[in-house]
């Protein structure tokens, strides 16, 4: 589905992805069911209103932070959650929430409402508040892992409390070691290192060349790095078998209030679904109500009928890029007539009129409002059009035999619920002024030589075919 100067493009101001991803499938799937038509026009007419424009303002802030829930809780369901899985889940979570409150202040006698007000539960708030107390966004992105916020388990807080006093504590346990050590090292320093432990490191001498010379009575040596040797010591051993392993403790006790908490979310996934659906509709409705009162759209009259009637009826895309855009009038019932015939010059605007009928008909069937002043659609079950002639050498027919062929698949394939659009040949003229303007009769001059002049032919090359 294309965008930019389209009728998706007009009509996709979707601020999530999926609202995009339903508006597409609905220009895809345009329906005939009028019920499913009744409930969209509803929401459009509703914030096409400029009285609502505050509402459907809040609403559209707050869709843009509706992300992807069943990647984030196919991630969670196999434990590879990432801290930006987290923070999208809690944003998307947050502002479900704020829908549903800013939903439940508009009218329930609109389906969508009432349905977001019931199907958005509680068990949003609970989820968004239970995310918030316990994970740390901050540490989690500063040490780009899982990390959860204080007094949520006393256990963690005391291995974080230790890690925290541990620099100080590791400063004086580094000087009585000193003492203890060859008066030609200057200084030593007690490390802590991720699944090694604690670790006695002295800088090295000049007389340390070989790797037998590293060795310390009392010390066991442990590696080489950066121009430190480091060591353990008797103490730094008691230190491992005291404090353990903290960094690595405290991040398996994180790792298991997360699995809890993953847990606790797909356990309440089923309303974080219903958020998908509800929003995406809710985002696509709003973003065809923002059309219409952009472009100044008037809500169609639909019934089981097979009349259309269309008031200054505009072409959707062409009021856009025109200075001046001619609106007409289209009518079309058994006492008016159902089968159209259009005459006239090249250029004079058939081609324009025949998409314009067809493709507000489709904005209809889809719930969107339409480009005329007045339109009373009857529901049609398909959309034929023969614009242009396509041929090839390979098919082995005339240009003709192939119109002919189209008009064969139009008239058997469809019956007294299908709109037949068909490009009559037109008819050219002499010194023309294009109105623009749908009249009753035809065409009966020849304004060839006028439209070739136009074309920028050689007025010899004009008068021959004159002549």
């Amino acid at each position: 589905m294309g965008v930019g100067v389209s009728v998706s493009g007009i009509l996709n101001h979707c601020r999530c992805k999926f609202g995009s991803k339903l508006l597409r499938q609905w220009f895809l799937r345009p329906t005939r069911d009028l019920a499913v038509l009744n409930r969209r026009q509803e929401v459009v007419r509703f914030f096409s209103c400029p009285r609502n424009s505050d509402s459907l303002n809040t609403l559209q802030s707050s869709l843009r932070n509706i992300r992807n829930i069943p990647t984030l809780l196919r991630s969670m369901s196999l434990s590879h959650t990432k801290v930006s899985d987290w923070q999208g889940l809690y944003k998307t979570v947050y502002s479900a929430v704020c829908i549903r409150d800013t939903v439940r202040s508009l009218p329930q006698s609109i389906q969508l409402f009432q349905e977001i007000s019931e199907g958005f539960s509680d068990d949003l708030y609970y989820i968004a508040s239970l995310i918030s107390r316990v994970v740390d966004f901050e540490g989690s992105l500063a040490e780009n892992r899982f990390t959860v916020k204080p007094n949520v388990d006393p256990a963690i807080d005391e291995k974080k409390r230790r890690m925290m006093g541990l620099s100080d504590f590791l400063t004086d346990v580094a000087r009585r070691e000193l003492e203890h050590l060859d008066t030609r090292i200057p200084s030593c320093c007690v490390i802590y290192i991720p699944l090694i432990g604690f670790l006695l490191s002295v800088p090295r001498l000049p007389s340390m060349v070989e790797k037998e010379d590293f060795e310390i009575e009392g010390l066991d040596f442990m590696f080489l790095s950066e121009e430190r040797l480091h060591y353990r010591s008797q103490r730094t051993k008691e230190l491992d078998d005291l404090l353990g392993d903290l960094h690595c403790d405290t991040k398996d006790m994180e790792t298991a209030v997360m699995t809890q908490l993953q847990t606790t979310v797909l356990e309440r996934s089923a309303c974080l679904y219903k958020v998908l659906d509800l929003s995406a509709e809710l985002d696509c409705l709003m973003a065809l109500s923002h059309a219409s009162q952009e472009y100044g759209y008037t809500t169609p009259t639909l019934a089981n009928h097979h009349r259309i009637t269309l008031r200054q009826a505009r072409h959707p895309l062409l009021e856009l890029c025109s200075p001046m855009f001619v609106s007409n009038s289209f009518l079309s019932s058994e006492t008016l007539g159902r089968v159209k015939i259009i005459t006239g010059p090249n250029s004079s605007g058939k081609s324009i009129y025949l998409k314009q009928v067809g493709l507000i008909v489709f904005m209809a069937l889809i719930g969107s409002d339409v480009p005329a002043k007045e339109a009373e659609i009857g529901l049609v079950d398909g959309i034929f059009t023969r614009m242009q002639s396509r041929e090839s050498v390979s098919v082995g027919l005339s240009t003709f035999m192939i119109d002919l062929n189209q008009v064969h698949t139009h008239t058997t394939h469809t019956h007294t619920h299908t709109l037949h659009q068909t490009l009559e040949t037109a008819v050219d003229g002499d010194e023309l002024v294009f109105l623009y303007q749908l009249k009753d009769g035809i065409c009966r001059s020849s304004y060839a030589a006028n439209i070739a002049t136009l074309a920028g032919l050689p007025p010899s090359l004009v008068q021959r075919g004159v002549e």
